[in-house]
């Protein structure tokens, strides 16, 4: 059976580029009428992505398939690693929890009988697709890393994958970066090296030239592209480093409608937030701070990978007690996953799956308990809003899309509004007076029309017009999709990648 064609994008450090110009490439690909699949062996992340048979993978390699137009399965991404302290992590192999695991245990226990979980997952991939475009991590000259390494150079030799290398120019040192890239690299990795791609470049390229001369003349390897920074790409991040260029962004005045998300230590898919930073009326920020909280309209709490420390987190910095007074002067507070945990009264992990603390007091906002238990609800959901609350009438009814990743179980401790009926089960809890809710589900504020009219009550409440237009999301990342494999098109040598692939350049 013939196998697909491989290509492999590594890059010169974290945060280069990898994830968007692969999947960039995905999407041109298709476009050109190549069946394509993405592939990362080993991801390393907290905003993670659920397939729909229910199974948890690292959400780059979700939004890679979206691009590719296919369905997404674990053999993309078949183990995710989800910190869940400094030296600890969960590890979910092909979309399933397998246990938690020290750094040092993984790396000298696990990694060595994960060679045979990767490639096979690569292998039927292979058999299914005309193109797989495979995602390094990293960088793959991290020496004290390559004698376990299953995820950049061993991989890209076990996927007979010619290596695109990027770097990202706009930290400084490009050339450095790649020249010391190259150098630390055995020299059949050298080998697989076929082009370099530099990443977020501002200005005139014909400055740059006498560097890329250079560099092809040291190197003897092809400078592919210089890709010029792409503001506003509208597609979902994985990594929560992107945070750190939005932290401290100032609220957009000319907004009428002020949004905090609070940065929490281990925050987790704060890609929830995406549609509401997209609306017109919104300024949506990521705070970490009392300093940084403001004035804000809505307050939201997301996801966490260890709830009862990130709820620690919020106590000490007196966030907490930030929130409160915002709260009783009028803003509106939400919660999601983790956020909603701890909107309730009670914590427990009597099984310390979370964290060595056994039981917290939660922000008692809504009248709830949770219990962490070691299995992990991991589900694509669609209901309704069930909510009769008087406050909420031009949203119940609306159809709601979503998912949920999550250890705990919450249970009422007393009669109060449920949000939502999923499955005909009621779900999620609003508060009494209306401006408070958490929820299970990842992804509620994709569903344009809840978002749109959770946004007009707020400005009602503000004493504001509602907004009648709804704004599409979905269709805006389809066409950011198509707008990205455009501009990386127009500065990238196809003609080459696809000779460095060995296939023709329009499938026949």
């Amino acid at each position: 059976m013939k196998q697909a064609a491989t290509i492999m994008i590594q890059g010169t450090a974290s945060d280069v580029g990898k994830s968007v110009l692969s999947t960039a490439l995905c999407r041109i690909f298709v476009q050109d009428g190549w069946k394509t699949a993405p592939y990362k062996s080993q991801n390393m992340a907290l905003n993670s992505y659920v397939t729909l048979d229910g199974k948890e993978i690292g959400r780059a390699q979700g939004v890679q398939a979206e691009a590719c137009g296919i369905a997404a399965t674990t053999d993309m991404n078949p183990i995710l690693i989800k910190p869940t302290g400094d030296m600890k992590a969960q590890i979910v192999v092909h979309g399933k929890p397998l246990e938690e695991m020290s750094a040092w245990r993984y790396r000298e226990e696990y990694i060595p009988l994960a060679g045979g979980i990767v490639t096979d997952a690569l292998n039927r991939l292979r058999g299914e697709y005309d193109i797989v475009v495979l995602e390094g991590a990293g960088s793959p000259a991290e020496i004290n890393l390559k004698d376990r390494d299953i995820v950049n150079m061993r991989m890209a030799k076990w996927a007979d994958a010619p290596v695109l290398l990027v770097a990202d120019i706009d930290r400084g040192g490009v050339f450095a970066s790649i020249v010391g890239t190259l150098e630390l690299l055995e020299e059949d990795e050298r080998n697989r090296v076929k082009g370099f791609i530099i990443n977020k470049f501002r200005g005139d390229v014909s400055l740059l030239q006498p560097g890329l001369d250079w560099l092809e003349e040291r190197t003897g390897i092809p400078v592919l592209g210089v890709i010029p920074h792409m503001p506003r790409l509208d597609i979902e991040a994985e990594d929560s480093v992107v945070l750190e260029k939005r932290k401290d962004q100032a609220g957009n005045e000319d907004k009428e409608i002020d949004i905090a998300v609070i940065r929490l230590p281990r925050i987790s898919n704060f890609t929830d937030f995406d549609p509401l930073e997209a609306e017109p009326d919104v300024s949506l920020r990521y705070v970490e701070s009392v300093d940084q909280l403001g004035q804000p309209d809505i307050i939201m709490i997301p996801g966490s990978k260890n709830t009862l420390e990130d709820l620690l987190f919020l106590e000490q910095s007196r966030i907490a007690e930030a929130i409160a007074k915002l709260v009783a002067e009028g803003s509106y507070l939400a919660g999601i996953c983790g956020g909603y945990q701890m909107l309730g009264r009670n914590l427990y992990d009597p099984q310390q799956v979370e964290s060595a603390h056994v039981e917290a007091n939660g922000l008692d906002y809504l009248p709830l308990a949770t219990t962490f238990f070691t299995e992990k609800r991991t589900e694509r959901v669609s209901g309704s809003v069930a909510s009769t609350h008087p406050d909420w009438p031009a949203m119940q009814g609306l159809p709601i899309e979503g998912y949920e990743i999550h250890m705990g179980q919450t249970i009422p401790l007393a009669q109060a509004h449920s949000l939502l009926s999923i499955n005909g089960q009621a779900e999620g809890t609003i508060s009494e007076d209306g401006r408070i809710f958490g929820t299970y589900v990842h992804g509620i504020f994709h569903n344009d029309a809840f978002r749109r009219q959770y946004l007009n009550m707020v400005r009602i409440h503000n004493h504001l017009a509602p907004i009648e237009e709804i704004l599409p999301f979905r269709s805006r990342q389809i066409e950011a999709f198509d707008r990205l494999a455009e501009h990386v098109r127009a500065h990238l040598d196809m003609e080459q990648i696809y000779s460095i692939l060995g296939i023709s350049k329009v499938q026949l």
